[in-house]
């Protein structure tokens, strides 16, 4: 049976708490991401990207407990560790906190769409999984369009 299409959405975390449970180049990716949108991001790893130490997060340099997961509103588990993501996916999954695990989309709660933004313009381009490749060629494409683009009117 194939799985339906997932809901699109765009989340209001400014002052919410996100878990983010790993530290390498995926992590940070997506911290990024969820700092620019105001949330309060609590990452939990035994080591980390320098670029972590910049940021405005809180950084607890150990294993991932359950424990960590209280009052978060989010969670994204993107460690290197099969197991520690599945886990980390289902001690949400049991707390009714939706997870992302990076390597593992049908082990997700929610998929963080392809995503091109200019300004307060964002585009999230997703085929629910299924071809992440192709959701990356539109986002190329659709930055570079936006890029030749004098100006973009937002309406309200």
């Amino acid at each position: 049976m194939t799985r339906p299409l997932y809901y699109p959405v765009f989340l209001d975390l400014d002052g919410k708490r996100v878990l983010v449970v790993g530290a390498g180049k995926v992590a940070l990716r997506k911290t990024r991401g969820l700092v620019e949108a105001g949330a309060r991001v609590t990452v939990v790893a035994p080591r980390w990207e320098a670029a972590f130490e910049q940021m405005a997060v809180e950084l607890r340099r150990r294993k991932f407990r359950a424990s960590d997961l209280r009052g978060a509103a989010l969670v994204f588990t993107a460690t290197d560790d099969r197991a520690v993501n599945r886990a980390v996916g289902e001690a949400a999954r049991r707390q009714g906190i939706p997870a992302n695990v990076a390597d593992a989309p049908a082990e997700c709660g929610f998929l963080v769409p392809a995503r091109v933004r200019r300004g307060a313009v964002q585009i999230a381009i997703s085929t629910s999984g299924r071809d992440p490749r192709r959701a990356a060629e539109l986002k190329r494409r659709i930055a570079e369009w936006l890029a030749s683009q004098a100006t973009i009117e937002v309406s309200p």
